[in-house]
């Protein structure tokens, strides 16, 4: 049943990423309609009116990436990869994810375009990674809502969550989004028979981890298996936003038991 389930979530996934969206884009005939008319219509109708609107062949997110690894290897870095850095962030590129980009790119294409680009770059994601712009931005980055502030259960947390009900039926699965440092207290689901909970990464980047256990880094697609009665807890890494799906697996019997949280010393040694 459950991977019944699994797979029609990824349907629907699949399903939203191929929708083609139109491209509107003015910026050719703005600044050069009059002096070049026939650059301008490209730039503007078959650049973007065509090519970066074939999102059902790749999506807005990776054709930002193409793009600015282009420019940037090219060594171009004025106002054109400015343009394409603020696209980037709109299509769902995160901070620490450009970061990286920018470090991998440096190394095949010459540090010195590397620093020319991190210019522009800390500029574009100037911003905390808290806050309402870095929460509109990881939304961005998944397909599920990232939900209301789960108030319910905060007094279980350290830091911000949020919780999304995906499915109250057949199985209970529900999204669980968490700011940067966000975790939840160590913590039990018992059953005497069957129960437990299923994780699977949905975007950023998170921990899980069992007591006496080695912390396991969560990325989306990892899928964490809980059996009943075990001690352990899950969150956020300490640089990005992380979100779940959380399937509660039906037992007999079955509650959730809250102890102690995850102090700041054990925290802070997961990197």
């Amino acid at each position: 049943m459950n991977r019944i389930i699994l797979i029609t979530v990824f349907t629907v996934l699949t399903f939203n990423v191929m929708a083609q969206e139109k491209i509107v884009q003015t910026a050719g005939r703005d600044q050069l309609g009059e002096f070049a008319p026939k650059f301008a219509e490209l730039n503007d109708d078959v650049l973007f009116g065509e090519v970066w609107s074939r999102t059902d062949k790749l999506g807005l997110r990776d054709r930002s990436l193409v793009t600015i690894t282009s420019l940037i290897s090219q060594g171009i870095t004025d106002s054109s990869l400015g343009f394409h850095l603020q696209e980037a962030k709109k299509n769902g590129i995160t901070r620490t994810e450009i970061a990286e980009i920018i470090t991998h790119i440096g190394f095949y294409a010459g540090w010195p375009k590397a620093w020319a680009a991190f210019r522009l770059a800390k500029e574009v994601w100037a911003e905390d990674t808290t806050g309402e712009d870095a929460k509109a931005a990881f939304q961005r980055e998944m397909i599920f809502p990232i939900g209301e502030p789960n108030t319910a259960y905060a007094k279980y947390f350290i830091g911000n969550s949020y919780l999304a009900r995906i499915s109250s039926e057949q199985v209970s699965i529900a999204n669980v989004t968490f700011e940067p440092s966000c975790r939840n207290n160590w913590h039990i689901h018992r059953a005497t028979k069957g129960g437990g909970q299923m994780l699977i990464g949905v975007a950023g980047r998170g921990w899980y981890q069992k007591e006496g256990k080695p912390a396991v880094e969560i990325l989306p697609g990892t899928v964490i298996h809980i059996p009943a009665n075990v001690k352990h807890w899950h969150g956020a890494a300490a640089d990005s936003w992380f979100a779940h799906l959380a399937f509660e697996i039906p037992g007999e019997n079955a509650s959730n038991e809250w102890l102690e949280p995850v102090s700041d010393e054990e925290y802070d040694k997961l990197k």
